[in-house]
């Protein structure tokens, strides 16, 4: 079956949907992971959108991932939250996975914070810390699963977008600040995309870790890039749900997963409130 591609009146189609439905204008936008959803919980006068009611929106099919727009303020901010998002693995194409970001875009952010639950690859990580993302790798993407495939919308951005400084440095600097402030040890490195859903061997672990990353999970960089191929900056924060398994001594579920976010929620939350304070 040939792929169906976003076309701008799609696009735009979505986004009209959206503006007959709340009357924010949203400066930033947001993408939660499992069990990260609470901080949508934060937005004051929020209007709530399902997803469902969005056409051509992918539908989140996956615990944790509640699948609803929140637009509303927070911290002074206009926001939209995606709380939840869909995955590859669910059966989307990489350039429906890149609807919600092109969407946002429209509506007119300036810039997207995404956030995940992942799996420690840094056997010095824990469950339960964050980590700010400096970079990452886009290992489906170099197997040819990219949202930037197919006919580019020059409206949106160029043929070939630079991904050199995909995490914008400013941002960074103000979640390290932010972070100081609360008091809370933040972790940085490089997150990396599988295409999941199957957890990683430790084997697979121990290769991810000799080319360099950090964490590991299975969204965020699809949604980073169409990002920076619109000009978005982007901020990235990974919630470390569990430890490396190194060594096959453990095993990982999608429990533990949602568990962790139980403790990380509240830390992601003072630390974005704090972040957007300072913009």
């Amino acid at each position: 079956m040939k792929e169906q591609y976003l076309t701008l009146e799609l696009i735009d189609q979505v986004a009209d949907e959206i503006r007959k439905r709340s009357q924010v204008t949203p400066r930033i936008g947001m993408i939660l992971g499992s069990g990260l959803g609470p901080l949508a919980e934060e937005v004051e006068d929020p209007d709530y959108i399902s997803y469902e009611d969005l056409p051509g929106w992918p539908v989140s099919t996956i615990e944790g991932h509640i699948g609803r727009l929140v637009l509303g303020e927070l911290e002074g901010q206009t926001v939209v939250i995606m709380q939840g998002r869909t995955h590859y693995y669910e059966g989307y194409s990489m350039s429906q996975l890149g609807l919600p970001v092109r969407v946002m875009h429209r509506l007119g952010i300036e810039m997207l914070f995404v956030t995940n639950a992942a799996g420690a690859i840094d056997p010095d990580f824990n469950p339960g810390d964050l980590m700010l993302l400096t970079d990452h790798i886009n290992f489906i993407g170099m197997a040819g699963a990219n949202p930037l495939r197919g006919p580019n919308i020059d409206e949106l951005g160029p043929r070939f977008p630079d991904m050199s400084q995909v995490y914008d440095r400013e941002l960074i600097d103000i979640a390290r600040a932010a972070a100081k402030e609360e008091n809370i040890n933040l972790r940085e490195g490089v997150y990396i995309c599988l295409a999941g859903p199957s957890f990683e061997s430790p084997a697979d672990l121990r290769f991810l870790r000799t080319i360099g990353a950090d964490a590991v999970g299975m969204s965020t960089v699809p949604e980073a890039t169409v990002a920076r191929h619109g000009g978005l900056r982007v901020m990235g924060i990974s919630g470390i749900s569990n430890k490396a398994n190194l060594d096959g001594e453990t095993e990982t579920t999608h429990k533990e997963v949602l568990e962790a976010g139980a403790i990380l929620a509240p830390k992601l939350i003072k630390l974005v409130r704090n972040v957007l304070r300072r913009l």
